[in-house]
């Protein structure tokens, strides 16, 4: 309970710049879209946006591979955007949050353009260079976006390393010019009045690409400590958030220790991979296991527990959308939306909510020539090639696409839906004229101020922020129940699955004296049964 912190007692909302709000017409959201709405999300009640990258980029991986870390892309508007944004967001309490890619920048990044000249500039050492024969790389590590990670250059007979996109060079780590600049980049930012930084893949940084190891390197763990005291710790209560794919319950107390000698907390993505087939990727389907989830995420609640700090998200701008993965988003739409809602925001960690999940907004099914993600496109291309049936390869691209996170946010029935006056950048899903914020904010019941009153609760409630975490029925396939205990007070959370009624094994603890917080379904609450999908969280007088 000491070592309290103000990004463990808030909500943060992540924004996807380019499909939340375009302000000008042409169809694509931008940063003035953003503070046109920031009222939008103070009523909500979320104390931090996480903002998707913003800054100046050629957009071959939607601005992941950054040409200026200190300038904005003109798609998303100026630097003066951005310091408008930062202020007036701060007017509501409300902290912005950037997406910094420190493993690698752009081709077009002017560092990588000098290192290309020659191995004598003084840039060159910037980046990851091998010696080699044009056609035989110098072992084969391959990029996560298909094919080699070493691209040659025969203008200096060298091979560079991109562990994603060919336009991704990886940065040199190892060159401490190289980690002085970016601390002066990161210093300058915290200088604008930034209140944290999400850290892209930056498991990444300590790779030994000779040996095949990238993530999870022998000297990551020294650059973040160097790395946080040159940038982090000089500023005051900063919310840093790594993105670690590779990451363990151990490796996440290194990550997140409460010296704060590295990250505020880390996402780690396992319970992400369990409707995967095993050994295969994301787009091999399986139904999900419930009792899997259930040991999944207890394992990370309780083996945090005070060493570390968890992040808690469904969604973000690389995932389907929940109501439509793990919910239903038909019939119990609007039920399983907020179950899953209650599930997340009753555990120990950081919620994360990603733009248009407090709406319900569900998964689409585009023909092949509408979706924009260079990944999906990619694996429709190669799965056709392989002459799989082109009904299995779209079923994997209707569940598992990241454009089912990209498709523009719903503000109401107008035309696109109130995203924008001209051609949007990806089309929106049809069914905005049912689901949108406007008709969210005027009906109570809504999934919108459910969500509010689930932000709401973790303010009013200590418990709910730092309580001890303990799994209830760890056997039952049906349903998820756990508590959350502090100082003498409970906080219970019972959750169905399933979409259909099934027995409720708690009805003695229930019977006694307690307060039902939050429930997804209104009236009399039967004791001895939960309905399809449904949630309920109780206080419970110790």
């Amino acid at each position: 309970m000491e070592n309290k912190k103000w990004w463990k007692e808030t909500v943060v909302y992540q924004i996807y710049p380019r499909s939340f709000q375009d302000s000008n017409g042409d169809g694509i959201g931008d940063l003035k879209g953003i503070v046109s709405r920031l009222d939008y999300l103070q009523k909500l009640g979320i104390g931090a946006i996480w903002l998707s990258p913003v800054c100046k980029s050629p957009q071959d991986d939607f601005g992941y591979d950054i040409s200026d870390y200190q300038d904005i892309d003109p798609m998303f508007g100026s630097l003066d955007d951005m310091e408008s944004l930062i202020h007036e967001a701060g007017k509501r309490d409300i902290r912005i949050i950037m997406d910094l890619v420190l493993n690698h920048t752009s081709d077009e990044h002017p560092w990588f353009q000098e290192a290309k000249k020659g191995k004598d500039n003084p840039y060159h050492d910037y980046y990851v260079w091998r010696d080699g024969v044009e056609g035989t790389p110098p072992n084969d590590l391959g990029s996560t976006f298909g094919g080699s990670a070493w691209e040659w250059v025969p203008e200096i007979g060298q091979y560079y390393l991109h562990l994603f996109s060919v336009r991704q060079p990886d940065l040199n780590w190892e060159n401490p010019k190289v980690r002085q600049a970016i601390y002066d980049m990161i210093n300058w930012w915290i200088d604008k009045g930034v209140g944290g930084f999400r850290l892209d893949v930056i498991d990444l940084i300590g790779k030994v690409p000779d040996a095949k190891i990238t993530g999870n390197g022998p000297n990551l763990h020294k650059y973040i400590r160097e790395l946080s005291k040159e940038t982090f710790q000089k500023a005051e209560n900063l919310l840093t958030v790594g993105e670690t794919w590779g990451a363990t319950p151990e490796i996440a107390k290194l990550y997140s220790n409460p010296d704060g000698s590295e990250f505020s907390m880390v996402f780690q993505f396992e319970h992400i991979g369990l409707d995967e087939q095993e050994g295969k990727g994301k787009w091999d389907l399986k139904p999900l296991d419930v009792l899997e989830l259930k040991k999944v995420l207890s394992k990370w609640q309780t083996e945090l527990g005070g060493d570390a700090w968890n992040s808690l998200f469904w969604n973000n701008h690389d995932l389907p959308r929940i109501v439509s993965r793990w919910g239903n988003d038909g019939e119990y739409r609007i039920e399983s939306a907020k179950m899953l809602a209650t599930l997340l925001h009753g555990m120990q960690g950081t919620p994360y909510i990603y733009q248009g999940e407090e709406l319900g907004m569900t998964n689409v099914q585009y023909a092949i020539e509408d979706y924009r993600d260079i990944e999906l496109l990619n694996f429709y291309k190669e799965r056709m090639g392989k002459g799989y049936p082109e009904s299995s390869v779209m079923e994997s691209i209707f569940a598992k696409g990241r454009d089912n996170a990209r498709t523009p946010m719903q503000w109401d029935s107008s035309d696109n839906a109130g995203f924008t006056q001209g051609e949007p950048w990806i089309k929106v899903n049809p069914n905005y004229t049912d689901i949108h914020a406007q008709d969210n904010l005027n009906n109570p019941e809504s999934i919108f101020h459910y969500y509010r009153k689930l932000i709401q609760l973790r303010k009013d409630h200590e418990v709910i922020v730092y309580g001890d975490y303990e799994l209830v029925f760890p056997d039952d396939p049906e349903v998820f129940a756990y508590t959350r205990t502090l100082n003498g007070t409970k906080i219970l959370v019972v959750c169905n699955f399933q979409g259909n009624t099934i027995e409720l094994p708690l009805q003695e603890q229930l019977a006694e004296t307690n307060q039902l917080l939050i429930s997804n379904y209104a009236g009399e609450l039967p004791l001895d049964e939960l309905r399809p999908y449904e949630a309920r969280m109780y206080l419970m007088h110790a």
